[in-house]
């Protein structure tokens, strides 16, 4: 098959999922891992954070992905990207990420990110993420996704920590909102 049927096939409309089949946190678990090179650092030997900041979206759409059973998902939010610690060339780095909430349409990514020395083997975690994604459907509009169904009490903690971020991430928005309609005088 050449390259450009392959295209033509991948933009044709996907088999249906099944919405009422709820999957797990484990069910779409996801790790990537990659050698830090010297195209990946700056003079220091320091890898740079965007390329930690790709790996992570890279990685962590591959849980979205899969969880929605869609090619078709988009990076609609980091909320947070901590970075702790570098990482440096010749580390291999670990991206580990899980499905941490679903809405209707979107889905909250977890990222723990690790770097390893491999001559002592010490390893270090070096920055953590949430990523929210937005399945799209053939129109590229927003499309429903199957629900998050804990498969034990720590899936179920997990969940609703992500629900209490989620309330808190739309009370901050609702309050910048209402901020920006408020017209302030000029002195």
């Amino acid at each position: 098959m050449n390259p450009f049927e392959r295209i033509v096939k991948k933009n044709q409309p996907l088999p249906k999922v099944d919405l009422t089949q709820g999957r797990s946190i484990a069910y779409s678990r996801s790790t990537t891992r990659r050698l830090m090179e010297l195209i990946d650092a700056n003079v220091h030997g320091n890898v740079h954070g965007g390329v930690i900041m790709r790996m992570v979206d890279e990685s962590a759409a591959i849980v979205a992905i899969k969880h929605s059973q869609s090619p078709r998902v988009v990076t609609a939010r980091v909320e947070r990207f901590d970075f702790l610690a570098p990482a440096y060339i010749g580390n291999v780095v670990t991206i580990d990420c899980e499905m941490n909430f679903v809405g209707r349409t979107s889905m909250e990514v977890g990222v723990e990110v690790l770097a390893e020395d491999l001559r002592t083997g010490e390893v270090r975690h070096i920055a953590s993420s949430y990523v929210i994604y937005v399945a799209l459907d053939e129109n590229r509009k927003p499309s429903p996704v199957p629900p998050l169904v804990p498969a034990d009490a720590e899936e179920q903690a997990i969940i609703e920590r992500a629900r209490i971020r989620r309330k808190h991430r739309q009370k901050i928005d609702e309050e910048l909102k209402r901020a920006d309609e408020v017209e302030y005088p000029i002195p």
